[in-house]
């Protein structure tokens, strides 16, 4: 039985799948994907996201402000993203975090939303899909802070290496392992991901980003997740049908998609 794979975190309403939006979702259905979350792209496009989860029963959406865009937090955008979390098949907040490498917004506006963002999560009693690079100590630090733990979630395209997974692990939230796993120098990398217990990881493709090998170079979508999964797989000794199906659990589980699932 060949390996039924799930994509934790892609961009549907990205820019760059305008042109071809139909023909991308029919090939993560040719693929077979069980499950497929698409995670706001920008500001003010929870909305879109919810009508691409309403319109197909394999997908579900997540909605918050990235990083990046943490500056234009504002009361207005929590109204916005609150009713959006409130339609059918959103599964979490996020994603939300801190990203000082490139500093898009100032990094004291950066916390401010992140923290806001927990706290409205754990008021829709909702798990969280977290964003940190180049910011380790300050995403640990407020999380433990913000109590975030009980909320749940998953560290989005983990980066890290075996140090970053273990305190990673120690908040309890999932792992999620992307494109770069599949990179010719990404050998810490690596190490991190064999670190995780089965049950608590998850694949993505972060769709259109981070292409993995042998694509490189080209627009990634959802069809692609197979190639992280059987990287992964391969790290963890175990056949590919076999992890594609705790993954696809984990991600269930976690984000209690079953519940929210309705007919397209």
């Amino acid at each position: 039985m060949p390996a039924v794979w799930s994509d934790s975190h892609a961009h549907l309403t990205d820019e760059r799948f305008a042109a071809d939006l139909d023909a991308v979702i029919a090939r993560a259905r040719a693929a077979g994907l069980a499950r497929l979350v698409t995670v706001a792209s920008r500001l003010g496009d929870g909305d879109a996201c919810a009508g691409l989860a309403a319109a197909h029963d394999f997908v579900s959406f997540a909605v918050g402000v990235h990083p990046h865009e943490a500056k234009h937090w504002s009361l207005e955008t929590a109204r916005a993203i609150e009713r959006s979390a409130r339609r059918p098949k959103c599964v979490a907040i996020g994603e939300i975090g801190l990203d000082y490498h490139y500093n898009l917004s100032p990094p004291k506006e950066q916390r401010a939303a992140f923290r806001e963002q927990i706290t409205l999560a754990r008021d829709l009693g909702l798990p969280i899909v977290l964003h940190t690079r180049s910011a380790w100590d300050d995403t640990f630090a407020i999380l433990r802070d913000e109590n975030a733990a009980p909320l749940g979630g998953a560290f989005h395209c983990f980066s890290g290496g075996p140090e970053e997974a273990h305190k990673a692990l120690a908040t309890g939230f999932l792992l999620s392992f992307a494109g770069p796993l599949t990179f010719k120098n990404a050998g810490a990398l690596r190490e991190a991901a064999a670190m995780v217990p089965i049950d608590r990881l998850l694949i993505e493709t972060d769709a259109p980003y981070l292409t993995p090998h042998p694509h490189r170079g080209e627009r990634n979508e959802p069809a692609r997740v197979a190639l992280v999964g059987e990287r992964l797989a391969a790290i963890h000794g175990l056949p590919p049908e076999t992890l594609a199906a705790a993954i696809t659990a984990n991600l269930e589980r976690r984000f209690r998609i079953a519940e929210t699932r309705s007919a397209s």
